[in-house]
C-alpha cells in the first residue's frame, strides 16, 4: 500500500491492493454494511472504505474518520460530519483507491489496463489519442488506455455526475499527466504500478 500522497494543496490521495489491507480493523458500521454483500464484494468494500478512514485519519484526524459515510443520489459519497470535506472510492480488480479533499469536491479512479481496440477506444480516445495507442506495443497500449479511462472517471466523479458527465467526451492525450476540464483539475502521475490511478479535484463553490 503507498502511502498517503498530496495531490494538490488540500489534496490527498491513497492506493493499496485489496490483499494488503485484508485484515485490517475495520469501522463497526462498514462491517455491519459488508455483511450483506458477497464475500468478493464485501472484501472490495472493507478494503475501499478501510484505505479511506485511514487516509481521514492522517489528514483531518482520527474522530472524523470516524463519521458516517452516506450518497448523494449520483452516487457521490459524502462524510455526514463535514458534507464540505469531499472523498472519493474506487476499486478494480484486486485494488482500491481513496481520496480527501478538504475544501472541495475529489474523485478519484483506479484501473487495471484495458483492450484498447474496438468500439470502446473509439469511443473514449480523441483521434490523436487513439493514434498514438495504435502505435504503442500491446502490453503498454492497454495501461496507456486505462489511464485516459481513469481520468476521464476521477473528473466526473468530482463533479458528482458520475456517468451522466459523459465521461467518454473528456480529451485526455497518450502520456499526459495532467490537465483540466471545465472546473476540474486532474493529476494521473506516472507511478511504477500495474494499474492505472488519476485524481481530480475542483474547489467548492462560492457562496
Amino acid at each position: 500500500m503507498t502511502e498517503p500522497e498530496q495531490v494538490a494543496e488540500g489534496v490527498y490521495g491513497a492506493v493499496g491492493t485489496i490483499a494488503a489491507l485484508h485484515g485490517r480493523a475495520a469501522f463497526p458500521a462498514d462491517e455491519r454494511a459488508a455483511r450483506d454483500l458477497t464475500p468478493h464484494r464485501a472484501d472490495e468494500y472493507l478494503a475501499a472504505r478501510t484505505l479511506l478512514r485511514g487516509l481521514i485519519s492522517e489528514v483531518a484526524g482520527a474522530r472524523l474518520a470516524a463519521s458516517g459515510i452516506a450518497a448523494h443520489p449520483g452516487g457521490q459519497p459524502f462524510l455526514t460530519a463535514r458534507r464540505d470535506l469531499g472523498i472519493s472510492l474506487s476499486h478494480t480488480t484486486g485494488w482500491v483507491a481513496a481520496a480527501v479533499h478538504l475544501r472541495g469536491q475529489v474523485g478519484i479512479d483506479v484501473q487495471v489496463p484495458v483492450p484498447a481496440g474496438g468500439r470502446l477506444g473509439l469511443r473514449c480516445c480523441t483521434p490523436s489519442a487513439l493514434d498514438a495507442l495504435i502505435a504503442l506495443p500491446l502490453a503498454e497500449r492497454d495501461l496507456e488506455f486505462a489511464r485516459i479511462w481513469s481520468v476521464q472517471e476521477s473528473c466526473v466523479k468530482a463533479t458528482g455526475r458520475g456517468i451522466a458527465g459523459l465521461p467518454w467526451t473528456i480529451p485526455v492525450e497518450v502520456g499526459q499527466a495532467s490537465g483540466t476540464w471545465h472546473d476540474v483539475r486532474w493529476s494521473a502521475p506516472r507511478r511504477e504500478l500495474p494499474v492505472a490511478l488519476s485524481c481530480a479535484y475542483r474547489p467548492l463553490p462560492l457562496r
